[in-house]
């Protein structure tokens, strides 16, 4: 069985845990189904509250959200990052420039926008197309 698989499981055909083989609950991974239903709205409080659970404890983990979770079709949406990705080079440009980190040196690109890096760039005797290279993610 796949993540989808025991996502089926929980929230729509609800089998008993013991009708599932050794193979099967090796496949069962409870960071992964934590994670999916934690991305339902309704359904955080649950999973931040079965979390508490130990992960080995795959079959309890099942039957919590099992009997939780109400029968239906549902729709568990993975919800991925979509921070701003950096140039490394010009992050470690900037973190060197400010004399702080990489982590900081972003902060320091948001507030000062693209506009002000180039210019920074350009009066650190960097050539227009470095500076483009530089300022593409």
């Amino acid at each position: 069985m796949n993540i989808w698989d025991w996502l089926t499981q929980i929230t729509y055909e609800k089998s008993h845990p013991d009708s599932f083989s050794d193979q099967d609950w090796e496949s069962f991974n409870s960071y992964m189904i934590h994670r999916f239903i934690s991305m339902n709205p309704y359904y955080v409080e649950v999973a931040n509250q079965i979390q508490t659970v130990l992960p080995t404890e795959k079959k309890q983990i099942y039957t919590i959200y099992r009997e939780l979770i109400p029968k239906r079709k549902l729709f568990l949406k993975y919800i991925k990052n979509t921070g701003d990705k950096f140039n490394n080079d010009l992050m470690e440009l900037l973190s060197s420039h400010y004399e702080c980190s990489k982590s900081e040196a972003k902060e320091y690109f948001n507030i000062l926008g693209k506009k002000e890096v180039k210019d920074l760039l350009g009066r650190m005797g960097y050539e227009k197309k470095e500076i483009t290279k530089l300022l593409k993610a």
